[in-house]
């Protein structure tokens, strides 16, 4: 049997940025960043600029372990950009964590990237030949290189060009010249989104840190835009003339957090949405629907009211243990799941339950979810997914595992069902999917193999576009 390891794709990274030059600039940031915790765990960091000197701080770990009261107080400025990390590309080392700051011929700059560049690879041995020198593995170093090569040219000319050479996901915010930029790739994949407080603007992976901080969502940043930021307010510019959207499906699926809103869907709602869905496509008798927490409970509120079945707590979170924490040991391996979630007994025992999950990705987790709950009494349990089967790895920033390791890319559904232990499994389709969002400008490479970006020698590991092999 094959071993999957855990169920979940890891967090991409999350971005923020804010040009408020009578405000603590440090601190909001810091704020949004915390709204934006979700969206990566491993490393944090803030740079602040005073229209000619940029102050980085950054550190491995939470938002709330890298910074201090004293920290923020010494990041003085008009302007900030943060970061918070998970490494899809790049070792998880302090060198990598973000933003990045540099010195070149025109001052300095910094970045901080959401996504991953599908030519990293080709992108960095054609700089190194012209002598480029980098300091990092991860992929924003090479976005900073090009920049810093067209800038004989306007910053604002040098991102045009360095946007015709990018291929793949990003979403960029950036300090430099006294001025705050934001830029959003070619199909949008990843998100960006501009909010408005006391007449200053800001920039935010998702609108919940907008909220965070008090600013009013204006909009999103569109595909292939530049948007800049100055002490004349805000204005923007198409980069890229020719754009599609196809947004990340599994930003509405799993990652972005329920009271964000990212071009213009709720993520909740969607959520709710799919359960809806899922009741129309497979409907069960039951006496019971409960969801595992969080990213699947909107899905199974949305089941549970349209076939008339009680929802119920049938799995407790750890509300203390993040999405990462210290694994425990191979011989204690099973605790690592009941730290996290509990089976409610008194909710399940002698109930024929439906349990619903956003995903399945190598499976290890779904066949622990199952024996908790079967164990803690549950005559039957029916798994659901409010996700197609996950079967082709992503390029474009979320850590999902090679294509072999993937579960359903392995097994057939009914496979999958055995393996796991569940009495039914389904998982939403396609279709429903996209009726469930109302739209079908979504990527779904992950469940189709079909990517926007094309990605050249599907058969190479995914590991061999990582930055990580320099």
């Amino acid at each position: 049997m094959f071993e999957f390891g855990e169920d979940k794709p890891k967090e991409e990274c999350g971005v923020f940025g804010i040009y408020a030059p009578d405000r603590e600039v440090a601190r909001l940031t810091y704020y949004g960043l915390y709204a934006l915790q979700h969206r990566g765990q491993e490393s944090a960091g803030i740079a602040v600029s005073d229209g000619r000197n940029i102050t980085v701080h950054k550190g491995m770990g939470l938002v709330s372990e890298v910074f201090s009261d004293s920290v923020l107080d010494g990041l003085k400025g008009k302007m900030a950009i943060g970061h918070v990390r998970y490494s899809t590309t790049g070792s998880s080392l302090l060198s990598n964590a973000q933003p990045l700051a540099v010195h070149y011929q025109k001052g300095m700059m910094g970045l901080a990237h959401n996504g991953n560049l599908t030519n990293a690879l080709e992108l960095r041995e054609e700089l190194g030949k012209n002598g480029a020198v980098f300091q990092t593995t991860v992929d924003s170093e090479v976005i900073i290189n090009i920049i810093t090569r067209y800038r004989r040219d306007s910053l604002e000319d040098a991102l045009v060009k360095t946007m015709m050479d990018l291929r793949g996901a990003y979403a960029l915010v950036i300090l430099a010249e006294d001025k705050l930029f934001g830029l959003r790739d070619h199909y949008g994949i990843r998100p960006l989104c501009i909010g408005q407080m006391d007449g200053k603007y800001c920039l935010a992976s998702e609108s919940c840190a907008l909220d965070t901080i008090g600013a009013e969502f204006i909009r999103d940043v569109e595909p292939g835009e530049i948007v800049v930021i100055d002490e004349e307010g805000l204005h923007s510019r198409q980069g890229l003339t020719k754009t599609e959207r196809s947004y990340c499906a599994f930003e509405y699926i799993y990652f972005a957090r329920p009271d964000s809103t990212l071009d213009q869907l709720n993520v909740s709602e969607s959520r709710r949405q799919m359960g809806i869905e899922l009741a129309r496509e497979c409907p069960i008798e039951a006496d019971l629907v409960i969801a595992v927490p969080d990213s699947g409970t909107a899905s199974a509120l949305g089941y549970a009211t349209a076939l008339g079945i009680p929802f119920g707590e049938g799995l407790i979170k750890n509300r203390y243990v993040g999405r990462t924490f210290i694994q425990p040991t191979q011989a204690m391996r099973e605790v690592g799941v009941r730290l996290k979630l509990n089976a409610n007994a008194s909710v399940l025992k002698d109930k024929r339950v439906v349990m619903i999950d956003d995903s399945i990705v190598r499976g290890t987790t779904s066949c622990k979810l199952v024996n908790l709950v079967k164990k803690a009494g549950a005559k039957e349990v029916h798994f659901i997914i409010s996700s197609p089967p996950v079967a082709y790895p992503c390029y474009y920033g979320i850590d999902t595992a090679e294509r072999e390791k993937l579960i359903a890319n392995q097994l057939d559904i009914e496979g999958i069902r055995k393996y796991i232990g569940a009495d039914s499994l389904h998982y939403i389709s396609q279709e429903a999917l996209l009726r469930a969002l109302g739209t079908d400008t979504v990527c779904l490479a992950c469940f189709n193999g079909t990517y926007p970006v094309p990605v050249a020698n599907l058969n190479r590991s995914k590991n061999d576009f990582e930055t990580k092999k320099y």
